[in-house]
Formats: C-alpha cells, sequence, structure tokens
C-alpha cells in the first residue's frame, strides 16, 4: 500500500461514509487533478479497516486493461478476479474509456458482493443513459486541482507572498511536487497535460475537425477569463479576425471543453429576481497553470488569476456559483450552499478611491443580510464598511467560508 499518500482530507471525508454502501462512488474533474491519486487513498483506508478485503483495481490508461474495451470486457474482468467469501471493491479508472460501462456498473451493482468505486473525466458521464439506469444509485464526488492550503502542504511550503504567486503561476496539479521548482520543466509538465486533455479528451472523443479553431478558442477564454460575453461575441470577434464561425459551432466547443473540465462555465443572477438570465457568461479555468501554459503568464493579468482562484475556492468548498446581477451593476460571485448566500468581489488593489466605491458600493446595493467580501492582494485585513468586510486573497484561501 501507498503508505507515503499526503492525504487530501475533504475527499476521505466526502468517500469515506459511503464505503460498503450499495452505492458507486464517481470522481469526476479533469485529467491529472488527483482522483487516481484519491482512489489509492480510499484504498489504503480499506484495507485499514478491512485486512481481509480484496480490491480489484482497472486503470483504464494503463496497456495492462487495454483488452477491455466494452461493458461486457469489463463485467467479465471483474468477475473472473472476484475472491470468494470476501467483500470485493472495484476501483475504475476512467470508466469512460470502456463503451456502455454504465451497464456493467448495473449489473455489478446488483451483487452485494462488490462495493463499486470509478473515475471520469467528461461530464457527460453522468448525464443521459447513466443518470437513467444508475438514477439513486450513485454518488458523484467533484474533484479539483489543490486548493492553496493543499498546494502548501504538498511542497511542504509556508504561506507567504511567493507561495501565493507560485501557486497563481503553476496552479495546483498534484504532480508538480515531484518537480523541480523550474520554469521550463513545470511548462513542459503542464504542456503534456494540455495536450492530452484537448487531444484525447476533446478532440479524439468529439471528433473535432475545426482544431486550429478549437484552440484559437482556448486562447481567446484564457486573454478573457473572467469577462462576461456569449458565443455570439465570441463569433463576431473571430469574424472581425475573418475567422467565420457559426455560432451554433462555437457553443458545440465550449460545451466540449467543459465537458472536459477544462473550463468552467459561470452563468448570471439575478439577485433581486432570482432568476439566471440565458445570454452572457463568465468562463474559468479549472487550473491556473493550465490557463497560464495556453496563454503567456503575466503579472498584467494578476487580476484575472485572481478572480479565477477565488472562483476555484468556491467550487472547492462546495458552493454553487453564479455571477450576480443587481440592476446595472456586477457582483463578481454569488456563491450558496447549504441555504447559506455569500457574495464576494474581487479587486487588485484598493489604492483609488473610486474602486474602493465600486467594489464596496455594488455590496452595499444587495439589501439583505448575507456576509459580503471585498478580496484583493492588499495585504491590510479585516477591515469592514457597513457590515462589508475587506480580505486579503492569500487569507481568503487559507480559510473555509
Amino acid at each position: 500500500m501507498a503508505s507515503d499518500l499526503i492525504i487530501r482530507g475533504k475527499y476521505e471525508k466526502a468517500i469515506t461514509p459511503f464505503i460498503g454502501k450499495q452505492l458507486i462512488k464517481v470522481l469526476t474533474g479533469q485529467r491529472r487533478v488527483g482522483k487516481s491519486y484519491i482512489l489509492r487513498q480510499t484504498m489504503d483506508t480499506i484495507k485499514r479497516s478491512d485486512p481481509g478485503a480484496h480490491l480489484i483495481f482497472i486503470n483504464k490508461e494503463d496497456l495492462a486493461f487495454d483488452t477491455i474495451h466494452t461493458a461486457s470486457d469489463l463485467n467479465v474482468y471483474v468477475i473472473n478476479n472476484t475472491r470468494e467469501g470476501v467483500k470485493n471493491y472495484v476501483f475504475i479508472d476512467e470508466v469512460q474509456e470502456v463503451d456502455e460501462f454504465e451497464k456493467a456498473l448495473r449489473s455489478l451493482l446488483l451483487n452485494p458482493v462488490y462495493d463499486l468505486y470509478c473515475t471520469g473525466s467528461n461530464a457527460r458521464m453522468l448525464s443521459g443513459e447513466l443518470a437513467t439506469l444508475l438514477s439513486g444509485r450513485y454518488i458523484e464526488i467533484p474533484v479539483y486541482s489543490l486548493s492553496y492550503p493543499e498546494f502548501l502542504q504538498f511542497h511542504r511550503l509556508e504561506s507567504s507572498a511567493d507561495s501565493l504567486m507560485r501557486f497563481l503561476q503553476y496552479g495546483g496539479l498534484p504532480y508538480l511536487m515531484h518537480l523541480e521548482w523550474n520554469g521550463e520543466i513545470i511548462h513542459e509538465y503542464l504542456k503534456g497535460v494540455y495536450n492530452t486533455v484537448m487531444y484525447r479528451d476533446i478532440v479524439m472523443r468529439n471528433e473535432v475537425r475545426n482544431i486550429v479553431f478549437l484552440e484559437n478558442l482556448v486562447r481567446f477564454l484564457a486573454d478573457n477569463t473572467g469577462q462576461l460575453f456569449s458565443a455570439r461575441k465570441i463569433s463576431e470577434y473571430l469574424k472581425s479576425q475573418h475567422i467565420s464561425i457559426a455560432t451554433s459551432q462555437v457553443i458545440s466547443y465550449l460545451n466540449h471543453l467543459a465537458n472536459a473540465f477544462l473550463v468552467l462555465k459561470v452563468e448570471r443572477l439575478d439577485i433581486a429576481g432570482k432568476k439566471i438570465f440565458e445570454i452572457g457568461e463568465k468562463f474559468y479555468f479549472q487550473d491556473l497553470g493550465l490557463r497560464n501554459t495556453v496563454f503567456e503568464y503575466k503579472l498584467t493579468d494578476l487580476g484575472k488569476m485572481m478572480e479565477n482562484a477565488v472562483y476555484n475556492h468556491l467550487r472547492y468548498h462546495d458552493y454553487e456559483v453564479w455571477v450576480g446581477s443587481t440592476g446595472p451593476y456586477e457582483i463578481d460571485f454569488v456563491g450558496r450552499k447549504r441555504g447559506e448566500t455569500l457574495y464576494v468581489q474581487v479587486c487588485y488593489l484598493l489604492s483609488e478611491s473610486s474602486t474602493i466605491e465600486r467594489e464596496f458600493g455594488n455590496l452595499e446595493r444587495i439589501d439583505d443580510n448575507y456576509p459580503k467580501i471585498v478580496v484583493s492582494m492588499d495585504e491590510f485585513s479585516g477591515n469592514t464598511s457597513k457590515g462589508i468586510r475587506h480580505v486579503n486573497l492569500r487569507k481568503f484561501l487559507e480559510s473555509e467560508w
């Protein structure tokens, strides 16, 4: 067993109550964010609590399992490797690589001798037929790249301004802990991950033909991180660059990127009317390191990276997140969790009175008593204005909200 694992407590807490239960535990997220690592973590937990447990592990990225192509292949493999008289814990890594895998999962779930766990790198795996066949019989556990506290733990760093800048530049893919702090080495690794996501999970899986447009679209999203726009605006921008692409194709390609978890879409919410707008969205990158690999890392983009980091932090802590709208004024994030709401504005520095008035003023217009926070890079923290708190970015990322 992997005794050297650094425990990612968030996921241990999410999975442990369901160990041994007749539910499929499905870990979803972008490639290389640590889903396989969490499977290993769970296997260690099971072996400690049940030394007689029999573990069946299938890794679809390993050539040793290349003969498992279909649901029937998967079912036969598990049955042939089942041990009688004990609980059999089945772990399937990148299950979406098996055609109609949901049929095998449904069949295996009928037998209480099995406890099932799987990972997937495509958001569509829990839609359509899988949701129909397994309705009420699975739990989804989204997995994200390392949070800032996890980043510090994995890299054995103290929290500091320098550590925060490393996090914003290189992101939180767990494998970075095995690499030197060398910009070229890290860039080459992140470039390899990006290419795998793009060409294996997006181009090949969706039979994308216009690869040049897809790559330009990702660069556009990276350059416009945190900007409100629609597929029509993107299409119009591309036309201004003498690239003719239909709005419907832009929407299709955006969905491909989101389904592979490369980017995450945030819809707009009318705070007063609690209505979701159909037009105008923001897109953020699941991992900042990949964003900065696609689009050159520049200090002038620090505001965009800060906003992306705040969004990722809220998602990591299980908030549903929208872009807020109150009349003509925008609230960067409206987060909701367990019936509670949190409003967050993000800006680089509160050095100008006009900036202070804008960021705090937008929050003051919200007529309720839920917490309201302005996050910036300013080192001072904890000040309030009419009940609205100011929090330094590093402190915000270190805390659970």
